[in-house]
């Protein structure tokens, strides 16, 4: 509910804030059309319901952030996340001489100043240090805003797509408003000039008088000392709690590097990760969205409390089996051994990674090695700085094929590369993936030739070996240098087929049963029965010349054997 509630009122106060800002924007028209759009916008806002749920909005908003701040045992936080928090308790403070000269004094104080015009001229004429004061809350608040949208946003999977789009006009706003208000503050400082100008304009107001002018400063000072009086309360609180608890004792939380950290009860695993300096990902800010602070728990029954609803609701989505927990809203009462199971920094998309994924389980993907044949000799009497020239350019190519396609970069081994298909998805589709990168690996290899071809004395080739079968998944290795990867004889399949490509002197061998699995035909190329060591049946092979030679995608002959489910074409990003 508290989280609901911090989200809704802020949505609601952002509707305001854009409303706002973007009326300031029409400045850049003219002064007239500014005036025009807030006769609309009044319109919205004036009314007892909005007034009603816009000031709630607020008073939810500042009381659950005062809570948050209360509830959080570290403010060792990211930069953006401290910045949030710094920028959210500053915006009531620069707000409320803003607030107080229009809400306030026309509300309560019964002046009428026709807003735009008299305050522009006070911005911009007779106080501009106000006028400096008031843009540099617009962005504060504007600022807050963005952030939290962000933290919010960022955990969805098809916010990547449109992050970039978003940033533009997350940027593009505040400056346009800006530049309306200094457009239209010149403008009236300009008309200001002639006395007669200032004369008319304010017959038409009823300004507030010296006294009431008095009465708004001690209102103005009242509310600063207040919102800043509040945070200062909750900071020393929290000294005072922290003393508190540690006389009455800390909990102890290991490490699986060997690092252990004393913490007082009630702080959780991500907060003190943060307080002993331990890198620990937390895509969401520790919000329990993102899952990717996840854990390893070893401890005694009575040092743990069961999960939260909204936590058990993260750990099931991703498949956590009893002992994996959110470090985020973990707060352990006794002593405890955590792992965390993603790197410090992981991404949004990882924390979508069900953990059966990271601790091991037998699946049937596509696996595809590749090999740069020579590589040995084409290296010779280079500089050092050549050869890792040639070979960052070839791997940035072959990963973004590989990538296009829909498949993983397990490692780069020498001047190798091993690409798992198939990790989230049905072995049909990884074979049509893996497939589908061999295509476009070879497409982009010759991109590559010849860009390179004044590098080089003889364009490089490839070998290409695919196959299929059950393997191992699950993250394997040690502190940083873990990752997720597979073991099983399909693996050592796939490479004995890629370093079948010098015998039969062709770019691309696969197995029969991938090709099968993918549901296209190439019945056109060389088919041999080979024998792998340790099985004693022989396997079924397709060697391709050229791997580009696959058949591109809408144009793929479909097995009539086949179930329909596998009717789809190989599916492949354009080069």
């Amino acid at each position: 509910m508290i989280r609901q509630l911090r989200l809704s009122s802020g949505l609601v106060m952002l509707a305001y804030v854009t409303m706002h800002l973007l009326n300031h924007a029409v400045g850049l028209v003219s002064l007239e059309a500014m005036e025009d759009v807030l006769w609309y916008i009044f319109r919205i806002w004036s009314n007892r319901p909005a007034q009603v749920l816009l000031y709630g909005s607020f008073l939810i908003h500042y009381g659950l952030a005062l809570w948050a701040l209360w509830q959080r045992r570290s403010l060792r936080l990211r930069s953006s996340e401290l910045s949030q928090i710094i920028l959210g308790f500053a915006i009531p403070i620069l707000l409320a001489r803003h607030v107080v000269g229009t809400r306030i004094a026309d509300n309560f104080l019964h002046t009428d100043t026709g807003y735009y015009a008299y305050l522009l001229w006070v911005y911009f004429v007779d106080s501009p240090g106000h006028g400096y004061w008031q843009m540099l809350v617009l962005v504060v608040a504007w600022a807050h805003a963005m952030i939290g949208l962000h933290f919010w946003l960022r955990v969805r999977p098809w916010y990547a797509h449109i992050a970039p789009a978003a940033l533009v006009v997350a940027v593009l706003v505040p400056v346009l408003s800006l530049l309306g208000m200094i457009e239209a503050g010149l403008h009236v400082a300009a008309l200001a000039k002639d006395p007669n100008w200032t004369r008319e304009a304010f017959a038409r107001m009823t300004l507030p008088s010296p006294e009431t002018k008095r009465t708004l400063e001690a209102i103005t000072d009242g509310l600063s000392w207040f919102f800043g009086g509040t945070v200062a309360a909750v900071l020393l609180a929290r000294i005072a709690r922290r003393a508190w608890r540690r006389r009455h004792g800390v909990v102890r939380i290991d490490y699986a590097d060997g690092r252990w950290i004393e913490v007082t009860p009630g702080t959780s695993v991500l907060e003190a990760s943060r307080i002993a300096g331990i890198p620990h990902a937390s895509v969401c800010g520790g919000r329990g969205r993102c899952s990717t602070c996840r854990v390893r728990v070893r401890g005694e029954r009575n040092s743990i409390d069961p999960p939260s609803a909204d936590e058990l609701r993260v750990l099931r989505r991703i498949g956590a089996r009893p002992n994996i927990r959110l470090a985020c809203m973990l707060r352990p009462r006794g002593r405890i051994e955590v792992t965390p199971l993603l790197p410090p920094l992981a991404l949004a998309a990882d924390g979508r990674r069900r953990v059966d994924f990271m601790q091991g389980s037998e699946r049937e993907i596509a696996i595809l090695f590749a090999d740069i044949r020579g590589f040995t000799a084409l290296a010779e009497g280079r500089l050092p700085y050549d050869v890792v020239f040639v070979l960052n350019r070839y791997f940035a190519a072959m990963g973004r094929a590989i990538e296009s396609a829909g498949g993983r970069v397990d490692k780069f081994i020498g001047d190798g590369v091993m690409a798992l298909f198939g990790i989230e998805s049905s072995p049909r589709t990884a074979c049509r993936e893996a497939l589908a990168a061999a295509r476009l690996m070879s497409e982009r290899l010759d991109e590559l030739n010849r860009s390179l071809q004044a590098e080089l004395d003889r364009p490089l080739r490839i070998g290409i070996g695919v196959h299929c079968g059950p393997v191992i998944v699950g993250e394997m290795g040690y502190g940083s240098a873990a990752t997720i990867t597979a073991i099983g004889d399909a693996v050592n399949t796939a490479s004995r087929l890629e370093a079948l490509t010098k015998e039969y002197e062709c770019e691309l061998v696969v197995s029969e049963e991938t090709v099968a699995r993918a549901g296209i035909d190439l019945s056109d190329h060389p088919r041999h029965e080979i024998e792998i060591r340790g099985k004693r049946e022989m396997l079924a092979v397709t060697t391709i010349k050229r791997a580009a030679d696959l058949p591109a995608p809408g144009a793929v002959l479909i097995r009539h054997s086949e179930p329909a489910e596998t009717a789809t074409p190989v599916a492949a990003a354009p080069p």
